[in-house]
């Protein structure tokens, strides 16, 4: 089993910046690959970002690219997302979840999720 911790969402204003972070437990993280996704109200679940075992290789949703920054730190069985140039379009429950196979990263059948962090941009 891994557990999986978010923190780090709240309220920001249009144009500000929010650091997400993924707490891991359990199992050796540094084995499975990792990602972000996100949930609006009334919307499906959507791929934010995704990033392998090793950090050498991450993944974006085409609208998201140049402003939101995936990253690990697997010493610290820790992910990150930097989202920068925040939009009210971009107000979601955010999740982290891993998966161990790397095919499919970009898809939403991840083993392992969190309970989300709300992110709330305001106009």
């Amino acid at each position: 089993q891994v557990q999986l911790i978010e923190s780090g969402g709240g309220l920001v204003q249009t144009g500000g910046s929010l650091r997400l972070s993924c707490a891991a437990s359990g199992r050796t993280v540094s084995n499975y690959h990792m990602g972000w996704f996100r949930q609006a109200p009334g919307k499906e679940r959507e791929f934010v970002a995704a990033i392998i075992s090793s950090g050498e290789r991450t993944y974006y949703a085409d609208s998201l690219k140049g402003r939101f920054t995936i990253s690990r730190n697997n010493a610290q069985n820790t992910m990150y997302l930097q989202m920068n140039s925040l939009k009210p379009e971009d107000t979601a429950v955010y999740y982290c979840a891993a998966r161990q196979t790397r095919l499919g990263i970009t898809t939403p059948n991840y083993d392992y999720w969190g309970q989300g962090t709300q992110v709330t941009v305001s106009a």
